[in-house]
Parts: C-alpha cells; structure tokens; sequence
C-alpha cells in the first residue's frame, strides 16, 4: 500500500504481489526459471560488475481510496478471502460477488433482495471474462430477459454499479454499462379521462358528500390536485372573486384563476369552515388523524372513496383535464385558457402580451355553461 504524489481524489493505492518474473539483462527477455540455464546464468556479472539475471516482483492494483483507512480495510478483505483480479480472467459472476459484497453493507435486505433479482436474469453473462463483454452481450442479455420493464431497467442500474467498481480496480478501463442505449424503456403513457356531463351531475347532485365539492372545485378552476390541497384561506380574495395558486412550473406559479359562478358557494363554504377552525388552509378534514390539513397523498384516498361511492374510475388529475377539455369545447380563447392552467405559452407574441385582465379571464371562463 502506497499514497501516490499530487493532487488526487483517491491518492491512496493497494497493490498485491502476484509473482516474479525473472529477467536477463544482456538478452533483454524473460527467463523461465525452469529452464536448464538458469542456474549458471543466475551466476554471471556482466561487465558493470551487476548480475545478469534480475528478480522483478510483479504486482496487480486492487484499488485506489481517499483515505488510508479505506485502503487498509480493502486489503483486509482481499486477506480474508483473496481472489483473482486479473483482468483477462475474473468473470462477470465473480465481479458480481466481489461487487456485492462490498454494497450489500450500506443498504438494507429489501434492497438487497432487488439487485440479487436482477443479477438472476444475467445468466448469459455469468462465465464470461469481464474484460470481453461489450455493450451488445448487456443490451442482449435485457433484452432476452422474460420480465417486466422496472426489472430490466434494475438490471442495467446492476450494470452501471458493477462497471464503475471493476473501473475502481483497474479490471477494465471502459464503460461499457453507458453505452447501452437500446435497452431504455419508454415511460407508460398516462391516459387522462374527462368526467363524463353524466358524472358531473352526479356530483352536483351529492355534493355534500365528503370532498365532492373539492372535486367540482377542481374540474371548475383546472388547479392540480396538489395545488388544491395546499391553497390557503390568504388565496382567496373574495373582492375580486380570484384564486390565487399554482406549483411546478414558472408559467404555473401563483397564477390568478377567477371563481367561475357555479363554485362560489362551495369556496364560500370551505373559506368559513378554515377561518372557524382557525386553519390557514382552505380545505381541511375534520376527520383526520395526523391534522386537518391535507396533502396529496391524503386528497387522493379521499378521491377514492369519492370514485367508489359513485361507481366512477378517475385518476386526481382528470379533474384538471377535465376543465382543459371542456374549456377547449366552449371555445375559450386558447391564451387565456394557458394562462389559467399554467401552461407555457409558446407564441412569442402572445407571450410578450402577459397583461391579460381577471376581467377578461373571468368572461372566457364563463365560458364554461356545463
């Protein structure tokens, strides 16, 4: 074990002897010390009074650390279970196990149990030298596999783990677990469902049902589930007949949606159950047991029931969609209707022209006579 010179990340490298090999100076070749020569060459002095034949310990690089203390732990675990580093004849399973061993520490055994799955579909792989797999043996082995889309991308984070630490310990030099690029699994495309003029009445009709009103609120302002759950009773300006909210996006946040007419009540409702039970945000549930307030997690179980009770099948965010659909059917004028929902506006024109009126937005979203 030895600190290298200058400024590096990991200064500290751990070498183990390997074995000898034994070297005539004159010739410049590699003797086999079995061979009959050997022992008279070993006694002959060449002219600069030194010995012909040279001893020269050969070494393999077990790895490079920041510490001393890494270094030492490293050499401690090859001490206790030595194995063969060299590069043209570790295999992948031995990588593996050598891999696993050190990362099995720091995680817990659900996690554990992940990364030995997707170790068990890279059969193909198992008694292959590390040093000639190449991008294509990964992306086969994937794609071959008989599982699900989240195991197969588990099974290329297995690859990117296991290159990086055979990089570490000079088994290869490259990366061949980032050059996968056939392997990426499109993300499932979520399906948005307006709700139905049939379901919309229906809620109108049980609106006093636990969080209908919450629901109609949303399907009538295009806020997110999530900010709907965090406007605060300061959001509401009752002068002006304005919400003011919005997250995630900078076209999103703090926007002003005016109140359509049909969902005064409702927020007049929910804006003096907040200021009765002194909370700071508009919707609250009475019921809960870790606080009143809400968060999405807590809406979403509340639209759940709300979907059972009614035999609907929604997701939260069909609410959202639901007003951009029906506003896109009531020919809102397309600007205003981006405005309202927070979406960024690509035109430079209009984009320039951010100065549209509550009372203009207000009368495109009147719009909206269902």
């Amino acid at each position: 074990m030895s600190k290298l010179s200058g400024n590096r990340r990991n200064p500290w490298r751990v070498r183990k002897t390997i074995g000898f090999e034994i070297y005539d100076r004159l010739t410049k070749s590699i003797i086999d010390e079995t061979d009959t020569e050997f022992i008279k060459l070993s006694m002959d002095v060449l002219p600069d009074g030194k010995k012909r034949l040279i001893i020269k310990q050969k070494f393999v690089t077990l790895g490079y650390y920041p510490t001393r203390s890494e270094a030492l732990k490293a050499l401690a675990n090859y001490n206790n279970d030595p194995y063969d580093l060299h590069m043209d004849k570790i295999t992948f399973s031995e990588v593996y196990d050598k891999w696993s061993r050190e990362h099995f520490e720091s995680i817990s055994p659900s996690a554990c149990r992940t990364w030995k799955s997707a170790f068990k579909y890279c059969s193909p792989l198992y008694n292959i030298p590390f040093k000639n797999i190449r991008t294509y043996h990964l992306e086969q082995t994937i794609k071959e596999a008989e599982i699900g889309d989240n195991t197969k991308m588990r099974m290329k984070s297995l690859f990117n783990l296991m290159y990086k630490w055979a990089i570490k310990h000079d088994i290869v030099t490259t990366d061949y677990a980032s050059l996968c690029d056939g392997i990426k699994t499109p993300k499932p495309k979520i399906e948005r469902k307006p709700f139905s003029d049939e379901e919309i009445k229906t809620l109108w009709d049980n609106v006093q049902f636990p969080f209908v009103d919450m629901i109609l609120i949303g399907i009538y302002t295009g806020f997110r589930p999530q900010e709907l759950a965090l406007l605060k009773v300061s959001d509401i300006d009752l002068d002006e007949m304005t919400i003011k909210g919005g997250l995630k996006t900078d076209a999103g946040k703090n926007r002003i949606v005016p109140i359509h007419s049909k969902i005064i009540d409702l927020i007049l409702k929910n804006y003096e159950k907040a200021n009765s039970m002194k909370s700071k945000t508009l919707f609250n549930d009475e019921a809960g047991q870790q606080g009143t307030s809400l968060t999405y997690d807590k809406y979403r179980g509340r639209f759940k029931k709300v979907m059972t009770k009614f035999n609907m099948s929604h997701k939260p965010h069909d609410t959202r969609h639901t007003f951009i659909t029906i506003g896109k059917e009531s020919n809102m004028d397309e600007y205003i209707l981006k405005l309202i929902v927070g979406h960024t506006i690509r035109d430079i024109t209009e984009r320039v022209y951010t100065h549209r009126t509550v009372e203009e937005m207000r009368t495109e979203i009147m719009k909206i006579t269902k």
